[in-house]
Formats: structure tokens, sequence, C-alpha cells
């Protein structure tokens, strides 16, 4: 804490005698206005041309607007600080712009967007908590958004980033999955749902985040440690998923609408998207409901049954602006029915209409959100309150005479988590060299087990914390460092079934994170980065004490268990210019008392009894990326990615490591056609080799290659603006089965799957 509170006084300092933002010299324009005038621009391509219905955005303040036919946008009302614009348009590469609001004349400046698909978000807010160049973050960051971001869309936020460098998809059938990052996933991958935590159940075996990325506009990925800025859980990386912000009616009132109809080949999967927004006056608003029916999934053997699923997922959101900022208030759902294939069930031939019923999960996960960001002289001060009610159960068909399901089910298990977590943020240095931000955070918990099968103990935790990160840009130089101290206390009940007594838990940790970018050339530059960071075990891994029926073992925690520490080196050598991005990233991450799972050699009852233990664990492992646009209908990407995990006690690889994975993909893109505003159609190739270094109770797998095809157009009919995509995965009905498929030891994963999405604004 003594370190956190130095930081602080630097940080407070800073503020006072700020200087330089730390943005790239050449991505700097300056554009000054009173603060009760208006910024006003216009949106144009490179060639002048101007470009309708960009979406332009103030990142800081969380608001957005709309060019019209000449290109133009405007914001009123902006008060005084300096912010960064950012400029989309479906079609082209984004841009953003860095501007300072004060005194002086009100000036308009234009924004130019590339005719080049452009795969690279300008921004990033996630790798220091406010607005960062990519390329100048010693952490390594990574997104999808927009256009590709539609484009990958599915039920689950990792299936949907899954080709992202050094990001894998730990799969149970289509319907549920969680990240992996660098070898890490569970409750070592920290999901944030707009700078929110996600508190869920996504840290069990067969449960992933309860997040839906067709409401997002961008995903921003962390590879690596980042509890200095997120505490507990974010020992592997973090996953935000960020939504458009809300528009703004600066040049007046408006209200529209989109309407989005999907479908999918392989497990007949259809997909409904109702959404409306609009402004009026000071409010913003936006309301998008999803509906997503499948039935069940199909190999290249035949049809898996029990494996379909049905989800509801949405959001509401408002927010007001005044002349200090903006103020937003959000609710989010995602609920679902989920159906599990068992173990030892065959895959039945095309055309069997047999039916058989099994283990079902049925969740359902709101979320309250407050945003506000208010301007209060050098400092923009950031409150997040998010209150979120999270159910998971279980449940079955009864059996009757001769083992025949009754059609009665019966509730296995009931979890319940009643979550409310508060941030205060408070961003400084608006005109310096050193900027950072100052932050203090707090969160209460309580998780209800309800049920035949008590899983965990009800139980209690208070989490408290502070941290300072501090950037410092000396030109071609920029450093970060950054500390925090954090508070964790639990109290669970006595559970007589779980052999539990009433106890609690008290811990503190310290992380702290220290790096730099240096630019070599005015296109090459250098990243190092060192992190501290911590995790505190989970319920199940200090409590079970039961049976697993999905994992058809019987699992015992310990209760003695120490959190996680890490200690992450990572290095990254970075290539950009106006058409071509490239980075080569190595890391090695050491994280003692590594919590895992391991057979006893013990039965209890039929089965095997699995006990959490710890030990010293390493991983290494290194990622590569490519972005490259010959010309500007032509876009080709390459992704490799490796990790080595090490369990250091007893010589042998950590189970379910990532196996090294290969991605090639080449995209066409126009504008401007006489049938089609927008074009693009591509092929992909993902080639994952066989995982050699095998844990001692990993099922091996063989390596393979998929191909997929990507097309599709858009146009307007009439005066509405509509949209056709077409994907197809697994083109040659590949047949093979996924290291990290938790169905992998009694199916293959999916065959061919075409997916269309038609979609159109009103």
């Amino acid at each position: 804490m003594t370190l956190c509170l130095s930081l602080a006084t630097i940080a407070l300092v800073g503020a006072a005698a700020s200087a330089n933002a730390l943005v790239p010299r050449s991505e700097r324009v300056v554009a000054t206005a009173t603060a009760s005038d208006s910024i006003r621009g216009r949106v144009a391509d490179s060639t002048g041309v101007p470009i309708d219905a960009a979406r332009v955005t103030i990142v800081e303040l969380s608001r957005a607007a709309s060019t019209n036919a000449q290109g133009a946008f405007v914001f009123a009302d902006v008060p005084a600080g300096r912010y960064t614009l950012v400029a989309r348009r479906l079609g082209y590469a984004s841009v953003s712009r860095t501007i300072t609001v004060g005194a002086g004349d009100r000036t308009s400046f234009d924004l130019r967007l590339p005719l080049i698909l452009g795969d690279l978000e300008p921004v990033v807010v996630t790798a220091t908590r406010d607005v960062l160049d990519p390329s100048r973050s010693p952490l390594p960051v990574t997104q999808l958004a927009g256009d590709r971001l539609q484009r990958e869309q599915s039920v689950t936020l990792s299936g949907a980033i899954d080709r992202l460098p050094g990001v894998h998809n730990l799969t149970t059938g289509q319907q549920i999955g969680k990240p992996v990052i660098r070898g890490l996933s569970g409750s070592r991958v920290l999901v944030l749902d707009n700078g929110h935590r996600l508190e869920d159940y996504s840290w069990s075996d067969e449960d992933g985040p309860s997040i839906d990325a067709r409401l997002a506009q961008r995903v921003e990925v962390i590879r690596g440690p980042a509890s200095v800025l997120y505490g507990s859980d974010a020992i592997g990386g973090v996953v935000n998923a960020v939504p458009a912000a809300l528009p703004d009616a600066s040049a007046g009132n408006f209200t529209r609408t989109t309407a989005e109809l999907s479908g999918a080949s392989n497990n007949r999967e259809g997909d409904v998207v109702l959404g409306a927004e609009g402004a009026r006056s000071r409010l913003g608003w936006r309301a998008t409901a999803i509906a997503r029916l499948s039935e069940d999934m199909t190999t290249p053997d035949g049809k898996l049954e029990n494996t379909k699923f049905s989800a509801v997922t949405g959001e509401a959101a408002a927010g007001f602006r005044s002349s200090r900022g903006t103020s937003t208030l959000r609710y989010a759902r995602y609920g679902g029915e989920f159906h599990l294939l068992e173990a030892g069930e065959a895959a039945k031939p095309p055309g069997s209409e047999e039916e058989e019923e099994g283990p079902e999960r049925k969740l359902s996960d709101d979320r309250v959100q407050f945003t506000g960001n208010y301007v209060a002289g050098g400092l923009r001060l950031e409150p997040k309150v998010q209150w979120q009610r999270h159910s998971l159960a279980e449940v079955s068909d009864e059996l009757g005479p001769g083992g025949a399901p009754t059609g009665t089910e019966t509730e296995v298990f009931n979890l319940l988590l009643n979550t409310l977590t508060a941030d205060v943020l408070a961003h400084h240095g608006s005109e310096g060299r050193l900027r950072g931000t100052l932050g203090v955070s707090g969160g209460y918990q309580s998780s209800d087990s309800r049920g035949i099968i008590p899983l965990v103990p009800d139980a209690r935790l208070a989490t408290a914390a502070a941290f300072a990160f501090e950037q410092f840009d000396l030109g071609r130089v920029s450093f970060v460092a950054g500390a925090r101290g954090d508070l964790h206390s639990l109290d669970a009940d006595a559970n007589a079934d779980l052999g539990v007594s009433d106890q609690s838990r008290h811990s503190s940790a310290l992380s702290g994170d220290v790096g730099a970018v240096v630019q070599l050339v005015p296109d090459v530059s250098v990243a190092a980065n060192i992190g501290r960071a911590w995790r505190a075990p989970t319920l199940f891994e200090l409590f079970a004490n039961g049976p697993r029926l999905g994992e058809a073992r019987y699992e015992i925690g310990d209760a003695t268990l120490d959190p996680e520490t890490s200690l992450n080196l990572d290095g990254s050598l970075r290539w950009s210019s106006r058409r071509a991005h490239a980075e080569l990233s190595g890391f090695h991450n050491r994280i003692d008392d590594f919590i895992y799972i391991a057979p006893t050699g013990q039965q209890q009852g039929n089965l095997s009894v699995y006990r959490y233990q710890h030990t010293l664990a390493t991983l290494n492992g290194a990622e590569f990326s490519a972005d490259v646009d010959p010309t500007s209908i032509v876009t080709l990407r390459a992704r490799y990615d490796i990790v080595h995990g090490t369990n250091e006690d007893t010589d042998e690889p950590l189970p379910l490591m990532p196996a090294p994975r290969t991605t090639l993909e080449t995209d066409f893109h126009t504008v401007g056609l006489s049938w089609a505003e927008r074009a693009h159609a591509g092929v992909d190739v993902e080639i994952s080799s066989k995982q050699t270094r095998l844990g001692q109770f990993d099922q091996p797998t063989d390596g393979y290659t998929l191909l997929g095809l990507d097309a599709g157009l858009a146009r307007h009919i009439g005066s509405h603006p509509f949209r056709f995509d077409l994907r197809v995965r697994n083109l040659a009905n590949t047949r093979y089965t996924s290291f990290l498929s938790r169905y992998k030891s009694f199916a293959l994963d999916p065959g061919r799957n075409i997916l269309v999405r038609i979609s159109a604004d009103f």
C-alpha cells in the first residue's frame, strides 16, 4: 500500500503540472473551442468525398454522433478538456484524432477514412483504463471490432474472439465456451462488460461468461496479467466487451431501428435481433433484444443428442449529457437453457429422429450498471457501479422403471450470486507528459447454494482496493508504472453435507507493473513489461466435496489453499505503417501456488476421487500477427501462437494447453459498385497442430486443417441500409476434435456450418 500511496502522490503532482498527452505525434490534431460551443467536423474518404452515416465518438465522454450527407457532425456542450475522437464506417479503416476544447475560437476539422477495410482499432481503453493508442501500450493488447466482430459473432463471447492471437476457445459444444488466453482460462481470465467485472460461475468446467458479443462494438483483450488494473482473476488476461457509445442529439432529435435475421445450417440455429436507438435534447438511448434458438449439433458422424440451446439476451441504456459530462444507466441480460451431452452418447446418423433427454443448464444473468464521466478542473472523474444477479441451475429427467425417463425434471443444483461492485477513477494529465489514473474499488457478494446437491457452501465476499497507474511520455520513449493494494475477506457458512464448518479467510495482495515502449524508427517499436498479479481461490477449489456428474468424478477441495501469485515478463517487436501492421510477442509467466485438480486413486461409489492441490507452474510462449493491405481492395492476415505450460514440481506439462495454431486469411473488399455500395469476399485456413506435450490425464487429439469462406455486401434499398453476410465454417466437413473440446473423448467437433445473416436499418 505504501508504493500505491506514493504513486498517487506523484500522480496528483503531475495533474497540477501537466504537459503533453501520451499519443503519437503523427495523430495529434488540436481543435479549440469555448466550452459552451460545439465540436464540429467533417468525415470524408481519402479522396475527399464526404462519408454519410459515419459514426464519430468522443471516447472519454461516451458520446456518439452520425454524419449527414455532407459528412458533417457536431457535438454541443462539450466541457473543456482533452478528448479522443474516433470515426468509424463499415468498409473503411477507423481513425482517431486528439482534440483540446478550451478558450478560443471554434474550429472545424476533417477526418479522413482510408479506402481500406482496416482490421485494427485506433484506440484501446482496457490496457490502462484510459484512452490509449494500442501501439503505445507496453501490455500486449489486441481487439476485434466493427465489421470483423459482426461477422464472427456467436452465442458465446469466446467463440467470437477465438482467432485472435494467443486466444482460444474452451468449448462444451457450440453453446458454451470460455476464453483461453496464453493457456489460462476460467477464473484466471477476467471478463468485463464495458469495464464492469463480470461475476458468474464461468470458472466451473461447463459454464462460460454470461455476455453476448452482439451487444459489443468492439472486444478488447489484454494478453497477460493485469491485476494492477483489475485485481483478482486477471492473472491470465482480460477480455472487455465494449458497447457502442449512446447517440447524441446535438444535430437534432431522431430515432432509428434495426432488424437482423440469421441462421446456421449445422444445428438449424435461428437468431433474431431487434434494436432501436435515438436521441432527444440531452438524452440518448438504445434498446436491443436478441433471441437465439437451435437444435442439436451435427458432426460428420451425425447428430449429437441433447446439444441444443435457447438464449434470450439484450440491453436497455439511457445517457444524459450536461456541460460537465455524461451519466449512463444500462441494464443488460443474458439468459438461456443449454443442454449438455453426456459421456458415452454416440452420434445419431443423419435422418434419425429419436430424441434423448439429458442434463440441462438454466442460466439467468441480470446486470444494472451506472457509468459517469465528468470533467472537474484538470481531472476526469469516472464513477462505475454495478449490481449483478446470476442464477445457475442444472436439471435432469427423473428415471422410471427400467431407466426410462418420466418427463419430470429434477433440480440437481441451484446456485445464486448477488454482487455489488463500485469503482471511482480519477484520470489526470490532459495536457501533460505525465498522465494516469488513480482509482479505488470495492465489492460485496453473497453466494447461495440451493438444490439437492450443495456444490459449495453459502458464502459472503467483501473486497476493497486502491491503485495508481501512470504514463510518462518522452517522445520516442514512453514508460508506465502502477501499483495496487487489495483486501479480500471471505466468510463461509457451515454445511454438513460438504463437511465445512463456519470459517473466515482474510488476505491482502500487492500487484505492480512496470513497462516501456521505445520507438526505434518511425514505423518500428519495441515494448517490454514486467507485472505481478494474483488470484484468490474459487469456492469450488476451497470447499468442493461431492460428485460432478458432468465430469464423471468426485471432487474434494482444499480450504487451506493460498492465492495464486504470478510474475510475468513480456516483450514485443512492432511494425506499423499505413498499409501493414505486424507484431511478434514472447512471454514467460511464473505462477506460485498454481491450483489444479488431480486424481487420488480412490473411488467414491463408481466415481474416481479428484482433489484440488497446488504447485509451481511456468508458462512460456509466443504470438505473431500481421495485417497487410497490398492494394486498397486486398487484405492479407496471418496469425500464429504457441504456449508451453509446465508443472515444475513434477516436471510434467500442464493440462489443456492449446496446441500450436496458424491462421491465414485473404480478404477482397471494395466500395462504390453498381450493385453494392460495399462488398467483400474471402477465404481462411486454420491449421492446428497436434499437441505433443500432454499432461498426465490429457486426452490426445490429432492435428487438423479447417477451411472457411466469407462474403457479404451492403447497399441501400430505397432509403434503408441493407446488409447480407454469408459465412461457411469447416467447408470440407472435416472430421476433427479440438484439443480444447470438453466432448473430445466421445464426440467429434461440428461439421460444415453455413451461416447467413440479413440486417437492415429503418
